[in-house]
């Protein structure tokens, strides 16, 4: 059995989505300057690096973060290449891939996973997302699990409906994973975001198992 850790490392300066808060992170005392022990102080959105979102995020009825199904969070899982030509993933594209019927989770590894070798570098617009038609694809093919590598499952500045189609249909949506050393195929997810109560989102530790 391997595990393979799915998820971006949290670090101050790492990019954010635009207009949330940057990472805070530092040690509040010290164990060389005198004190008992190491603490550390932590400041974040709740969408940082890789997260859950939960309905709240885009539906003012919808349930938040810690009443999320985890038996949705865990389980059997497929990971998707995309090819690097492709900019938006749309209904046509997922068309394609001829996805097996049994498949309920589904994670896609675009070019979006080599952003993440540099996370000093800034927030980048250009990442790819799924549009409303692959949404709707993937509600009507019963995906409740779906992740991608950047930031959002939208593409930019087109957030809304996708995310609209896919958390109304009950869909999990991880985002800010990194998958730049996964290869395609089946493993088996474990992501679990922090029980944030109220919240619409939050932080996610994710691995993927290979039995």
């Amino acid at each position: 059995m391997r595990v393979i850790d799915i998820s971006v490392t949290i670090t101050p300066g790492m990019p954010v989505w635009p207009g949330d808060d940057t990472v805070e992170l530092h040690r509040r005392t010290k164990i060389e300057e005198g004190a008992h022990a190491n603490v550390s102080f932590f400041a974040a959105s709740a969408h940082t690096g890789t997260h859950v979102d939960a309905p709240f995020h885009f539906l003012s009825d919808g349930n938040t973060v810690e009443n999320l199904p985890l038996d949705a969070l865990v389980g059997p899982v497929q990971v998707v290449q995309i090819t690097s030509t492709t900019e938006v993933i749309t209904a046509a594209v997922l068309e394609q891939l001829k996805l097996e019927p049994v498949v309920e989770r589904i994670l896609f590894k675009t070019k979006n996973s080599e952003l993440w070798k540099n996370l000093d570098a800034p927030f980048n617009t250009t990442f790819v997302g799924i549009d409303e038609s692959g949404a709707k694809y993937l509600v009507d093919h019963k995906i409740k699990l779906v992740g991608i590598d950047y930031l959002s499952i939208a593409p930019y500045k087109n957030s809304r409906p996708t995310h609209e189609v896919l958390l109304g249909a009950g869909v999990v949506v991880v985002e800010g994973l990194n998958l730049v050393d996964v290869s395609a195929g089946k493993y088996t997810l474990c992501c679990l975001p922090l029980k944030l109560k109220g919240a619409d989102g939050a932080p996610a530790r994710a691995v993927l198992i290979e039995n």
